[in-house]
């Protein structure tokens, strides 16, 4: 049997581990072969400075989805994952990805990382807001927003776990079977703590690592893309979370104080990490 195919859709930088670059590796050392589509091509993150490089035109994307179709890539796809979009048309090529993925496997799943911004603030085009919540949450069976993408989304603020909960299902109304939430801030964390909630209809858990500051950029990806696989392979939503948050404590706790994610160092964690244990919230 040839290896399980997920498609990527995000941006894509030639140093660093952000999007694609985190995206990839962290599917391929789960076990799955990746066709990475570009939304944006950049020299670097913008932590790095203004960067050297362009966002693909929204009909470039579909073009690229088109020909992998044309020649077979997409019939063992077992999963699609979006990530940043550099136009809000390529949201545009996101849905007729995942109807043609769906199309060759109805139970492939569509995992949506909404990246908006972050810690106040947007940091996307104009439109993919409107495009991110209209086109693509409905469509999706899993999100991982962080926590103020959930704000943002669900059109609430958040301060407390039942809030965050509340916030989760209210999206869960609109059609995604799984939301898990990054970077849950609180009015009553462990302060010593970095939580990550995943939200389901009937049920919530809560998993804890250690604070680590600062923080390369790309946690977010590497969690959606491993997060993703980990359900591709069959695991339960408290399974996946566990095991996707252990994951990335160990990168990011291992990249203290540098400037990108030590990604390539750690795959063997990205398969196998530490056990975690989750708690049962809601």
């Amino acid at each position: 049997m040839p290896d399980p195919v997920i498609l990527s859709i995000s941006s894509q930088v030639a140093y660093g581990h952000v999007g694609n670059a985190a995206i990839v590796p962290a599917l391929n050392a789960l076990g799955f072969e990746v066709l990475a589509v570009p939304t944006v091509l950049l020299a670097h993150h913008p932590g790095h400075g203004p960067p050297a490089g362009r966002a693909l035109e929204p009909a470039e994307t579909t073009a690229l989805v088109a020909g992998l179709d044309g020649v077979g890539a997409l019939k063992p796809a077992v999963g699609v994952l979006s990530g940043y979009l550099g136009h809000p048309g390529t949201a545009d090529t996101v849905v007729d990805a995942v109807r043609r993925v769906r199309a060759a496997n109805p139970g492939a799943i569509y995992l949506c990382d909404p990246v908006l911004g972050d810690a106040g603030r947007v940091y996307v085009r104009d439109g993919v807001e409107a495009a991110m919540r209209d086109r693509l949450l409905p469509l999706a069976d899993a999100i991982t927003p962080n926590h103020f993408e959930l704000e943002r989304l669900a059109g609430a603020a958040v301060a407390t776990l039942d809030q965050a909960i509340a916030a989760a299902r209210a999206l869960i109304a609109r059609g995604p079977k799984l939301v898990v939430v990054t970077s849950l801030r609180r009015g009553d964390p462990e302060h010593h703590a970095v939580e990550t909630l995943a939200v389901t209809a009937e049920a919530a858990w809560l998993a804890a690592t250690p604070r680590i500051e600062p923080v390369p950029q790309g946690s977010g990806d590497l969690l959606a893309g491993l997060l993703l696989g980990h359900l591709a392979h069959g695991a339960a939503p408290p399974n996946a979370l566990a095991r996707a948050v252990s994951a990335v404590a160990v990168v990011l706790a291992a990249s203290q104080g540098q400037k990108e994610m030590r990604l390539v160092a750690h795959l063997a964690q990205l398969r196998s990490p530490p056990p975690l244990s989750v708690r049962r919230v809601g």
